[in-house]
């Protein structure tokens, strides 16, 4: 399989997108000057903390303190969410109530008036199940028509939804954009390798969140990969035990995209290398709270 060319930059870079026609040499370049960070604050209890000021955070990029242009609390950003399902053989034990919950998630979290999400499946190989939509009651039917089987194509699935949806919705820095994993973790299948997927969301601006379908209360290197994935795009991983848990799970996903801050700040110096960019976020003479966010971006290599 021949790997898309992806040259824009990984973080929320927002500024002036220009994309090119979606063939096999497709290319999304950057015209970068500014950078845009969205990050969620949360106290030691996990209850996000909502009431912070701009003059309250520090900001780094590789290591060196920037400049905070702007500041804002973001609870009515537009979100973007990619849905994806293990419909392998390994989680048909809870396959039928996971479709049913997240369809209730799509239901509870979705303004039509600006929020779009699609879904895909994977076992094999990854399947569009439905693009991006407003239309929930669509989505719905198309979750409740899913069957398991196969194998496990995750990191392929991945790089599919943030390459080919998620990160062609422009302006970048206008969307949240969310992808979601529902299974186990584990991979068999794929032509994309752990490495690249995680890239390709870098480099599309999305944040991991996921949902395991490990019930063995016995940590796997599945849910480490999950923990992984989610811990590098500043997301969450989630390991409920109980079927019952998953609708609290995808309640504290819809609370987390609608309770974030947003960051815009100017790299300085402003590096046009290509390579990854580490970015730390501090919340000043605090230490009963903790930043989530993603943990660094790919500049573009020259403009």
């Amino acid at each position: 399989m021949k790997r898309r060319e992806f040259i824009s930059l990984a973080s929320a870079l927002p500024a002036l997108a220009q994309q090119q026609p979606a063939d096999s040499s497709q290319t999304i370049t950057l015209e970068v000057n500014r950078s845009n960070i969205l990050f969620t604050v949360s106290d030691r209890k996990g209850r996000f903390v909502n009431n912070l000021m701009k003059d309250e955070f520090e900001v780094f990029d590789n290591k060196r303190q920037q400049k905070i242009l702007e500041f804002v609390t973001e609870s009515n950003i537009p979100l973007r969410i990619a849905l994806v399902f293990d419909t392998s053989n390994s989680i048909s034990g809870r396959f039928r109530f996971e479709m049913e919950t997240a369809s209730q998630f799509l239901s509870s979290v979705l303004r039509p008036e600006q929020d779009r999400a699609l879904i895909y499946a994977f076992d094999t190989q990854p399947y569009l199940v439905h693009g991006l939509t407003n239309d929930v009651e669509a989505l719905g039917r198309k979750l409740r028509d899913l069957r398991p089987g196969g194998g496990t194509a995750l990191f392929d699935t991945i790089v599919y939804s943030c390459r080919d949806h998620l990160a062609k919705e422009q302006p970048r820095h206008k969307y949240r954009r969310a992808l979601i994993v529902i299974g186990d973790g584990e991979d068999n299948a794929s032509h994309y390798t752990r490495d690249q997927a995680l890239e390709m969301a870098q480099k599309s601006d999305v944040g991991i969140y996921a949902i395991s379908t490990n019930i063995t209360r016995v940590e796997t290197g599945g849910d480490k990969l999950l923990k992984y994935f989610c811990a590098e795009t500043g997301g969450l991983a989630f390991f409920p035990f109980k079927a019952e848990d998953l609708a609290q799970d995808f309640e504290n996903i819809a609370n987390e995209l609608r309770s974030q801050y947003s960051i815009l700040y100017r790299p300085e110096p402003l590096n046009l290398d290509g390579k990854y960019h580490s970015i730390q976020i501090r919340v000043k003479q605090r230490k009963d709270v903790a930043v989530r966010a993603r943990k660094g971006y790919y500049a573009p290599s020259g403009l």
